[in-house]
């Protein structure tokens, strides 16, 4: 379990720390858990309609080995936490996130801050949780983050391998926050600001079939930028 340095009274915990709980937390017991069994139980196996072999997510299990898959709780509903709240909850732990160890890759890609918002009602989240997330995404990328958005509708966005896949679905509306890694691209690819910062974090640390894949896509963001203008 960690402890804010500035912010006394927020918490990071791991799965592990679910039986000890600091009491701000304990309230939220429930959600925890169940977030903390969607981990276990989806993100590190396979799907029969992901699209491909190996975990939902394949850093998870990593990360859950090292300690270093976090897990943190936002209270209140819309009526409290509007989207700016919610921001504003998200960069105050991205900014913990960069804090933490490990800092340097390769350990650093495994260290995810999973943020619970147990209040927020499944249809007020594609509001709440989805625009948070798409506003703060072309950040996020430029410093070379993700962040990524789960709960229980759940979002539109499809699987990498699988078009007709929705992977993103949780039992609690959260957000994640984690490093990005090469493999994101298809994440990125409809927007040239997203790209650009893609290109600037991997630079020439990229494979022939992912440098292949950048340049198709600003080609593509370039000349629909064309036609629409």
């Amino acid at each position: 379990m960690l402890v804010h340095p500035r912010h006394a009274n927020e918490y990071l915990v791991t799965v592990d720390d679910l039986d000890d709980l600091p009491a701000p937390l304990l309230e939220h017991a429930g959600p925890l858990r169940a977030i903390a069994d969607w981990v276990r139980q989806y993100l590190t196996n396979p799907h029969p309609e992901l699209g491909r072999s190996g975990p939902v997510c394949p850093y998870v299990p990593t990360a859950l080995k090292r300690g270093l898959l976090y897990l943190t709780v936002q209270p209140g509903g819309r009526e409290v936490l509007d989207t700016d709240e919610v921001a504003r909850t998200v960069l105050r732990y991205r900014d913990w996130f960069a804090e933490l160890e490990p800092r340097e890759e390769p350990a650093s890609q495994f260290k995810t801050i999973l943020i619970l918002f147990p209040d927020v009602c499944a249809e007020d989240a594609p509001e709440v949780i989805d625009r948070t997330q798409a506003a703060l995404k072309p950040a996020f990328v430029e410093a070379g983050l993700m962040i990524g958005q789960f709960h229980q509708v759940p979002p539109t966005d499809s699987g990498l391998w699988n078009p007709d896949f929705r992977p993103l679905r949780s039992p609690v509306p959260l957000l994640a926050i984690r490093h990005m890694v090469s493999s994101d691209l298809g994440f990125l690819d409809k927007e040239r600001r997203m790209l650009e910062a893609y290109r600037r974090v991997f630079g020439n640390n990229l494979t022939r079939r992912q440098s292949d894949g950048l340049r198709d896509a600003l080609r593509r963001v370039m000349a629909e930028g064309s036609t629409s203008a």
